[in-house]
């Protein structure tokens, strides 16, 4: 179903305003029964880090912050939003979301020098940021991505997540879950690669697909002697096949190399960094994750420069279920023919927050105000 754009009337614009009168995070840790495994670790629990801001008017908004990562960083990262973040901007009047964003991020420049964790402190800040949007779409009365514009309320999605074990029983799950599009992860040795994307590729159907994701874990050498084998079944991208830092001309000699296509971007934290893909384009799948860095106020602008300059955005996300819905809106609201990326891994707390609407491959976003998730499920959170 279509959608005209919503265009900001002076009453919308009037509902953008951010006067908060508190900041709370809560850590919410769901077991599971079989381990998370990724190249470089394994998650034995999901953990989501949730925020909640409150304004003057008693209006809340939740937003989330990645914390997969270390395992012991969710903690941490709680009390970079309560005690570093809340007291910064609490009280404060500002004009709008990106205004509160760029506050936030000038106040903790410092703090992120003398530390050291430019990336815990990006990763609170967007969680915040996430919050913060919903809360002046639920004032708005509108769903977050018609307030940011959005022509569609439908995304196509991919099934994410697929571990190197038990990988046919996985995608037949995710099939059943209505999902035709499967990402695999690779860079578990070169046999178990081998029968992994051989088996998943003979397994599909008419009309899927599939992706695979090295999660960084080969060097510029090791990624060019998978890509020569991988080519000849015909992925839709290959992730992170090398170090997020490997240099420029390292990406652009495995370009070349290879007709595979090449995605990114997950691990960035700043907006310098995705302008030198939109330049060079180095990249042809591009994947700002939300929760990770810049929240609604970066990551929008981004992923629509990204998709002005021919490249494909594709919001990263494996966490929880707001990162899942602020994903799908921003996506809608970005435009261009990137795919959502939804975790098929065991997360109840997840599936509670943001139930998907997922047919034949296409995720249907609700018309309800804001991110559209349970509030019950997030309330019973900071209970």
């Amino acid at each position: 179903m279509r959608q005209k754009v919503t265009q900001m009337t002076d009453a919308t614009m009037t509902q953008m305003h951010v006067n908060l009168t508190r900041v709370e995070a809560r850590l919410v840790r769901t077991p599971v029964s079989t381990p998370v495994r990724t190249s470089f670790g394994i998650m034995h629990d999901r953990p989501t880090l949730l925020v909640r801001v409150t304004d003057a008017s008693g209006v809340q908004g939740y937003g989330e912050v990645w914390c997969n990562f270390p395992v012991c960083g969710a903690e941490h990262r709680a009390k970079l939003v309560e005690t570093e973040i809340g007291p910064r901007i609490v009280g404060q009047e500002f004009s709008d979301p990106r205004t509160c964003y760029a506050a936030m991020d000038a106040k903790l420049h410092i703090l992120r020098l003398q530390t050291g964790e430019p990336g815990p402190i990006a990763q609170a800040i967007a969680g915040v940021d996430i919050a913060i949007w919903d809360m002046v779409a639920k004032r708005a009365g509108l769903p977050l991505h018609r307030l940011l514009g959005a022509r569609t309320n439908r995304i196509p999605a991919y099934a994410s997540g697929i571990n190197p074990t038990g990988v046919l029983d996985t995608v037949a799950r995710a099939r059943a879950a209505g999902h035709r599009n499967f990402k695999l992860k690779v860079g578990f040795g070169d046999q178990t690669d081998r029968d992994n994307v051989a088996a998943l590729a003979a397994d599909l159907r008419p009309g899927e697909t599939f992706l695979l994701d090295a999660n960084q874990g080969w060097s510029p050498d090791q990624a060019g002697d998978a890509l020569r084998w991988i080519e000849a079944f015909g992925p839709r991208w290959i992730e992170e096949p090398m170090p997020v830092d490997t240099d420029i001309p390292a990406w652009d000699a495995l370009k070349a190399a290879t007709t595979v296509p090449i995605a990114g971007g997950e691990n960035f934290l700043t907006r310098a960094e995705y302008d030198r893909v939109t330049d060079g384009k180095w990249l042809d799948f591009v994947q700002p994750d939300i929760a990770k860095w810049g929240g609604f106020s970066e990551c929008l602008p981004v992923a629509r420069n990204l998709v002005e300059a021919g490249l494909t955005y594709c919001p990263h996300s494996l966490g929880g279920g707001i990162a899942l819905a602020a994903s799908a809106h921003l996506l809608a609201a970005a435009g261009g023919p990137g795919l959502l990326e939804c975790d098929v891994n065991e997360n109840d707390f997840r599936d509670e927050v943001f139930a998907l609407d997922l047919t034949e491959g296409w995720v249907t976003l609700s018309d309800k105000p804001g991110l559209g998730v349970n509030v019950a499920a997030l309330e019973r959170a900071f209970a």
